[in-house]
């Protein structure tokens, strides 16, 4: 399906064209057929060239002045134009608004329908009417002049529609979908339909999406008149949502893929038609359906902030238009470049940043103000990746490297400010480091620095100088009685607490059997292969005996070994060994 919007004058013959060329009613009201005027969008479809043709969906939009809102919110998503100009009268007041709203809304494609050519010769206004047009987006356009009270030309214009649809660029089917809502009404037994334009993307019976700040799912879809169990863009589609009441949705709503848009009250715009500073600072924007009041700020001389009344869901690439109210006219276009721009709290931060979007590099600009930037979040924000993929994220390499250098120093500070510390969390050093994920700790790690248990640490380190020397004395003591375990006051002489001891144990200087009992790191090794020699059951004053212990020792030293599976208690208040002779050794035990 393609769609085209109408365009131009109040009483040109918009409607009547819609109706000849698709046999449908465009008109919602029984006051605008009875006026003989559009007052709100209508809509109407047809297939040109028969069955097999291409389906084409027009949006019918007012051409009274005092309904130009309504207008924008019907061409705002619309790829095309079928713009109108009435040969007795020729161009006029509306025809110049409207052909204002297609060039600031960017509307590269259209066709000149020149009607009522039964009343007038309609080269004047044939002339008038290309010479505007092709000082636009649109450009030169093919005319056609036509006839509703007669019928003459509507050949032809159908032939160049369908011209019309066949340049129109191929939509994206997998696009995140954006449906600006331009109509809500309540169908008995359905319950809430909303109607847009759907520009991208694919929406799907059952799909959930995104209305404000709720998701709520589709009931049902129509698409020309038909039920359908997918829609996919460009297309003019009704939505019937599940659980939405009527009063809660209208005009300037959307529906959009969960998680897939951030809605925004603050942009930086390139301006089209106007200076900056020839702006009001008071406007309305519309981009889509939406009509939002909003705050200009100038920044260059063709670029400014818009300070959005309400959030809308935008993207970097996105194209709108600023329009004045109170003097009844569009003074500017915009594309938004930057939905996500930084403060301009500073004295002169207004200059900088308008000079700053001069040179701007998408993508670039944002990865470099934010250092890290997630890979969804350039899909998300219209942006095209840049940097180094760290998985997923994105680095900007200048601030990578900033980056590692600190991680050396932070690890290096934490030892000295910890020096008995296994090394600091994974978390803390984020939180030094100011990286935006604890996942990216290990992208920022060089030369001896590993990540082990959520613990960042040098090889080597976590004992003072006082600790290695006190463990040093501990170790000449276990070489000449390996299962003795110093008593509470000797550890507390050397200046071993608990924290020291810890220390010593992680880095496997000593081995702890239980609270306050400390060993060599290989004594439950040694202790299997003495015990293993005995060849028979062992009691434990006999296996005290064998291994020249005391009894403070030796049940925790046991118990360490069946834990272990070393040895077996055989419920008579002796043990056996699970290992012959050296076999400890070859078996690797703890």
């Amino acid at each position: 399906m393609r769609v085209i919007a109408t365009a131009g004058h109040v009483d040109h013959g918009k409607s009547t064209l819609v109706r000849r060329l698709t046999g449908r009613e465009p008109d919602r009201w029984a006051e605008e057929r009875r006026r003989g005027l559009t007052l709100d969008l209508g809509f109407a479809w047809t297939r040109l060239g028969g069955e097999e043709g291409e389906e084409i969906a027009f949006v019918d939009v007012p051409g009274h002045q005092r309904f130009v809102p309504n207008m924008l919110a019907g061409v705002g998503p619309v790829p095309a134009a079928l713009f109108v100009v009435a040969a007795d009268e020729g161009w006029m007041p509306q025809s110049a608004e409207h052909l204002a709203a297609l060039d600031a809304f960017g509307v590269h494609h259209g066709l000149l329908a020149v009607t009522k050519s039964d009343r007038a010769d309609p080269a004047r206004a044939t002339a008038a009417a290309l010479a505007e047009i092709a000082a636009t987006a649109l450009g030169e356009v093919p005319a056609v002049s036509v006839s509703g009270t007669t019928g003459e030309g509507l050949e032809e214009l159908s032939a160049q529609l369908a011209k019309l649809a066949s340049r129109l660029p191929p939509p994206d089917l997998a696009a995140d979908v954006r449906l600006w809502i331009d109509r809500a009404f309540t169908i008995k037994g359905a319950g809430t339909v909303v109607t847009g334009t759907l520009g991208g993307g694919t929406l799907r019976v059952g799909d959930e999406v995104t209305l404000g700040a709720n998701r709520v799912q589709i009931r049902g879809l129509q698409a020309l008149g038909e039920p359908r169990e997918s829609v996919a863009a460009v297309a003019r589609v009704a939505v019937n949502l599940r659980g939405v009441p009527q009063d809660s949705v209208g005009r300037g709503d959307v529906l959009l893929t969960p998680d897939a848009w951030r809605p925004t009250t603050e942009i930086d715009v390139r301006l089209r038609g106007a200076l900056s500073g020839e702006l009001h600072r008071n406007l309305v924007l519309h981009l889509g359906s939406a009509a939002v009041p909003t705050r200009v700020r100038p920044l260059g001389p063709d670029t400014a902030r818009l300070l959005l009344a309400s959030p809308l869901p935008l993207r970097t690439g996105d194209r709108g238009l600023l329009r004045d109210p109170g003097e009844h006219r569009i003074p500017a276009g915009f594309d938004v470049v930057d939905v996500r721009p930084p403060s301009l709290a500073r004295r002169g931060a207004a200059r900088a940043r308008g000079e700053a979007l001069t040179t701007l590099e998408p993508g670039w600009d944002y990865l470099r103000r934010e250092g890290f930037v997630r890979h969804e979040d350039f899909r998300v924000l219209g942006l095209p990746a840049a940097g180094e993929r760290l998985g997923g994220w994105h680095a900007d390499p200048a601030r990578l490297s900033q980056s590692r250098a600190e991680a050396a120093e932070a690890v290096a500070a934490w030892n000295r400010e910890h020096p008995l510390a296994a090394g600091i969390p994974a978390e803390a050093l984020r939180q030094r480091l100011g990286l935006p994920a604890v996942d990216l700790v290990p992208a920022v790690l060089t030369g001896e620095l590993v990540l082990a248990d959520g613990l960042v640490r040098t090889p080597g380190t976590g004992l003072t100088a006082a600790v290695d020397n006190a463990v040093d004395v501990l170790e000449e003591r276990f070489a000449e009685h390996p299962f003795r375990a110093p008593e509470a006051d000797e550890l507390r002489k050397l200046g071993l607490g608990k924290r020291e001891l810890a220390a010593a144990v992680r880095v496997g200087r000593l081995r702890a059997i239980a609270e306050g009992v400390v060993l060599g790191p290989d004594a439950p090794e040694r202790a299997v292969e003495v015990l293993a020699a005995l060849g028979e059951p062992f009691t434990v004053s006999r296996a005290r005996q064998a291994l020249d212990s005391t009894r403070r020792v030796m049940i925790p030293l046991l118990e360490h070994l069946d834990a272990a599976g070393l040895t077996e208690p055989l419920g008579d208040g002796t043990r056996r060994t699970r290992v012959q002779g050296c076999a400890g050794r070859e078996n690797g035990l703890p």
